[in-house]
């Protein structure tokens, strides 16, 4: 099927980047974006929290904040999808301009703040739309939350019979109340208080989101706290505040960094969160992957499933076949017989080190 992205793309990387997401949301809702031939290799097949997926390769949250195209996006190639982050009540967010486009760095700069319809119009859209694949939704606090351990536990009650997997995103470095829980205490209390949330449905798997910044010592006593709490999953990594050399225009401007200039160091922390959890944890791999070599370093770090967004950007959702269809060569070439072969054996190398 013809890809029809590189005909917008020029057009859509002229406009204002919350703009020409819209414009794309639209689209999809209206579904008049073409869907690819879905990814069939059943090299590609694996499992996550108890879920069988043709592939390894979600949609990561920020895409579809407010749950509006997340039945679009299975359409779209993609085998599990992660809509939010949700906050339990509507948030603007930063003031625009917020968001900025790195093209010759393949990366973006973002400040958004979490800018949220709140948690009851997510509510609503997923229950008007029952997910027909696997569905994760990114919970966070609202930025000027007193209460931010409240805002989770509701949330996670609100959300566990809609969800295969519930994130705690713990790590978004752009609200006052982002980075509260990367502290070991606190961190601990959270976990606690989720855990006794009383549900009436099927628990969904918890996950937790870490940031790219966390110092090697911080890092091991927040997995240590991660690991003792049971937790069913870690996404490596969210957007980071350093920054690494960068040619684009934008690339003075303050937030997070996403896309290709992400990937060495989302990568090589995915490979000590394996080594910290002995792979007794699913991992995430989320972070600059634009291409099947980058998704299999991700899986030969340890991760056992993969995210995109900003790749998206530049590429468009045929890049999901394209890094499939690459990273089932890969696979092959190495002797590997399924991406949770691959995974188990780099999960075990990094135990051992």
């Amino acid at each position: 099927m013809l890809d029809p992205y590189p005909l917008v793309k020029p057009w859509l990387l002229r406009l204002d980047p919350e703009t020409a997401h819209e414009l794309t949301l639209r689209a999809l809702a209206l579904g008049i974006v073409p869907e690819p031939a879905p990814l069939t290799d059943p090299i590609l097949g694996t499992e996550l929290f108890g879920r069988r997926l043709a592939h390894p390769i979600g949609l990561a949250a920020g895409f579809d904040k407010d749950a509006r195209v997340f039945g679009r996006m299975f359409g779209q190639g993609f085998s599990f999808v992660e809509v939010g982050g949700v906050t339990p009540l509507p948030q603007v967010g930063n003031p625009r301009p917020r968001v900025f486009r790195l093209p010759a760095d393949g990366g973006v700069i973002n400040r958004m703040g979490f800018p949220s319809a709140g948690a009851a119009v997510v509510e609503y859209r997923l229950g008007a739309r029952r997910p027909s694949g696997t569905l994760g939704v990114n919970l966070a606090s609202n930025a000027q939350s007193a209460d931010p351990i409240a805002d989770f536990t509701g949330l996670v009650a609100r959300f566990a019979r809609f969800a295969d997997f519930l994130t705690l995103d713990i790590s978004c470095p752009n609200t006052a109340n982002g980075r509260l829980f990367l502290e070991p205490a606190r961190l601990r209390e959270l976990l606690a208080a989720v855990a006794e949330v009383p549900l009436t449905v099927r628990r969904p798997a918890l996950v937790a989101k870490l940031s790219p910044d966390i110092e090697a010592a911080a890092l091991a006593e927040l997995v240590a706290v991660l690991v003792d709490a049971r937790i069913d999953g870690i996404i490596v990594s969210n957007t980071t505040a350093r920054r690494p050399p960068l040619r684009g225009a934008h690339r003075a401007e303050s937030g997070g960094l996403s896309g290709r200039p992400l990937f060495a160091a989302s990568t090589a922390m995915l490979a000590e969160v394996a080594r910290l959890t002995g792979g007794a944890i699913p991992l995430i791999g989320v972070g600059g992957i634009a291409g099947g070599a980058d998704a299999y370093a991700k899986i030969r770090a340890g991760a056992s499933a993969l995210q995109l967004y900003t790749a998206l950007i530049y590429g468009g959702t045929a890049l999901v076949a394209r890094i499939g269809n690459e990273l089932a060569a890969l696979l092959r070439r190495d002797g590997f017989g399924s991406v949770a072969q691959a995974a188990a054996a780099a999960q075990r190398a990094h135990s051992q080190n």
